[in-house]
């Protein structure tokens, strides 16, 4: 599904941020409420967004004036006003944001299911309600989804794409592609109460406002101790305030009522909400005018408060985890780019040690309550010996360099036995540039020497991406001639990969693009992480892939599908990637790899001569000459204006404009 068009309905500030956020990708969107005055207030905050960030780019010299005035003007554009249902006729996909209450969520969705196309996508902005109660309201449950943005929505990154009871796969995957779209990170998460950064960050301020109700202390104490140990950005009580105590009071209620008393309602918030005293949107809350409303003690230990937050924090982490409501890797992206959470729990975790976490968590629930309890994630990874990054693997794994190899800057090796380990280590984006195919080639050529060592795993030290693709900026600095070498160079040596009687095996832990997933096709095996999507984007880019993508794609998913993913440019999951044959496993995230080293450790233990033989028969074909044709087509677009257009305005930000030739 294509999303051509966009709606919002519910037109406050937040809705009038989502909208902004839609139109400043290029995308036309309607944004509605039941009250001229209420679309104006959002239609005013559109514009106040666009002009904000536009002009500040004109500040640092990046746009002029004029063209500030003109983008503003084009953005604005883009959104319409209204108070009724004209124009949804042919919307692709739909926001709600109205008030936290399902009965006018629900009376909203049921006039949206009436209104729309039957391929759109209807979507909710809830922090915390059900998804599947709102889709009884309509005749698509399965085209219903969460959709949930944090504040401000044009400024924070994440938005939590929420699977409901009868979301189809395909709604998830349109949406999770519609949030890239409009330059956001979306985490996938199932339908648990306050999805993952409200409960978890509920789960560990919650800890706080019990010991702070408790004692009677300082609420100013507190939120300096907490920001002052690095535990997150701003204290809790002040957070509040900004966020608004009835928003924050509503999920807190509705997050004690559902997964019980582990989760802790701060009941001087509540007679503050009581009272309409509802923070910084009223001007008086915990604080007023900057200055605290209430005393207390400040006779504390900033340790032991800043100890309950992070060990809270990293249980209700662990238990979304088993839960199977998020992957790893998610909840860490989502507690850093949604809460602010730096370093997030898992990696938090590997870096103290998690045999040290483990035994910190057994001291809390002995001192402080069962709701410490060392979760069975936790307890079985120390039992492995998975201690974080000082064993080299925890929830995340961490690349440990051989010593006696001359490493690069951006590929490192490391042995395990008879298993050799290519870590791809370039940030930001493990791009694949000149630098990377000639220290890949370098360590291949090293592991062709050593007689000892039958496979090899090709792994990410970023655990947040496995390859973004092609370095964009290298190639737009070669001529046709350096490119064409270049490609000659990639290609022979992921030929020479899948010639060798050395078994390669791909682990793939998050995202693969362009010329990430096409090496990671060259590979013998592919295993995937759950977090894991795979794409070949070259087509926005007005180019196409030039690392065997027309070729391999096709000949691991089928002729159609790898057509679609190659005009298209659209991303797939890892379970679609396994349902089409492009990954032979998906596994959860902090088992990648694990389970990649099994299968090398399994297939380098068969007979050599035997092993290379099937490779070389099973690919058997017009391989070679379908990638001599890639490169020559390849190197005749990438020589064109529309492939300067398209990567000029990949840089720049921009939509491209076409002009075939």
């Amino acid at each position: 599904m294509f999303v051509f068009k966009a709606a919002v309905v519910g037109a406050g500030t937040m809705g009038g941020e989502i909208a902004q956020v839609i139109a400043s990708a290029g995308i036309p969107v309607i944004l509605k409420d039941v009250k001229q005055e209420f679309v104006d207030l959002g239609l005013s905050k559109a514009e106040e967004v666009t002009r904000g960030q536009l002009g500040a780019l004109a500040a640092r010299g990046r746009l002029t004036e004029e063209q500030a005035d003109t983008q503003a003007a084009e953005t604005l554009a883009r959104i319409t006003g209204t108070t009724g249902y004209e124009g949804f006729g042919d919307v692709d996909f739909v926001i709600e944001a109205v008030p936290e209450r399902m009965e006018i969520k629900q009376a909203v969705f049921a006039e949206l299911d009436a209104v729309t196309p039957g391929h759109a996508i209807l979507a909710s902005n809830t922090s915390s309600l059900a998804v599947s109660e709102m889709a009884e309201a309509t005749n698509r449950p399965e085209k219903v989804v969460g959709f949930h943005f944090f504040y401000p929505a044009s400024l924070m990154r994440v938005i939590e794409v929420v699977e409901g009871a009868e979301t189809s796969p395909e709604t998830l995957g349109a949406t999770s592609t519609f949030a890239q779209a409009i330059r956001k990170m979306p985490i996938i998460c199932g339908e648990e109460p306050g999805f993952v950064v409200n409960r978890i960050l509920n789960s560990a301020v919650g800890e706080v406002w019990r010991v702070q109700e408790e004692r009677g202390l300082s609420i100013q104490a507190i939120d300096r101790a907490v920001t002052e140990a690095k535990v997150a950005p701003m204290g809790p009580f002040f957070l509040g305030d900004l966020l608004g105590l009835d928003t924050v009071l509503h999920v807190a209620e509705h997050l004690r009522e559902t997964l019980g008393e582990s989760f802790y309602v701060h009941q001087g918030m509540k007679r503050l909400v009581e009272a309409g005293d509802l923070g910084a949107k009223t001007g008086r809350g915990f604080y007023e005018d900057g200055e605290p409303r209430s005393s207390g003690s400040e006779d504390f230990e900033a340790d032991e408060l800043a100890q309950r937050f992070v060990l809270k924090a990293f249980v209700e982490a662990c238990l979304l985890a088993q839960e199977g409501m998020a992957t790893v890797k998610d909840i860490d992206l989502g507690m850093m780019a949604g809460a602010g959470l730096i370093p997030p729990p898992f990696a938090r975790a590997d870096a103290t040690g998690l045999d040290e976490v483990l035994a910190a968590l057994q001291r809390a629930e002995r001192d402080w309550g069962e709701r410490y309890a060392p979760p069975l994630v936790l307890r079985r990874l120390v039992a492995q010996g998975r201690l974080g990054t000082k064993s080299g693997q925890g929830f995340f794994p961490y690349p440990q360099p051989d010593d006696g190899f001359d490493q690069g800057e951006a590929v490192k090796l490391e042995t395990r036995g008879e298993v050799a380990i290519a870590w791809l280590d370039r940030p930001p984006a493990n791009s694949i540039s000149p630098e990377v195919i000639g220290e890949l080639g370098r360590l291949w050529e090293h592991l062709e020497g050593a007689e000892q060592i039958r496979a090899l795993v090709i792994a990410s030290a970023n655990p947040m991406l496995f390859c973004a693709g092609a370095d964009i900026k290298a190639f737009t600095k070669m001529d046709e001639a350096d490119a064409r070498a270049l490609l000659d160079e990639c290609h022979a040596l992921l030929r020479r990969m899948e010639r060798s009687s050395t078994i390669t095996i791909a682990a793939v832990n998050a995202l693969a693009f362009g010329g990430g997933c096409e090496l990671a096709m060259a590979c013998d095996v592919r295993v995937a992480a759950q977090s894991a999507t795979f794409g070949q984007p070259e087509i926005n880019l007005g180019i196409i892939p030039g690392f065997g993508g027309t070729q391999r794609l096709p000949r691991l998913v089928g002729a159609n599908k790898a057509l679609e993913m190659n005009l298209t440019g659209d991303p797939i999951s890892a379970e679609e990637a396994f349902e089409f044959g492009l990954v032979n496993r998906v596994v959860p995230d902090h088992e990648l790899l694990d389970v990649a080293l099994a299968w090398a450790r399994k297939l380098a233990g068969q007979a050599p001569l035997a092993l290379g033989q099937i490779k070389l028969v099973s690919g058997a074909g017009d391989l070679d000459e379908g990638i001599e044709a890639e490169k020559e087509a390849f190197g005749t677009i990438f020589a064109s204006e529309d492939a300067r257009e398209g990567i000029s305005a990949f840089l720049g930000k921009r939509k491209a404009t076409w002009r075939g030739r």
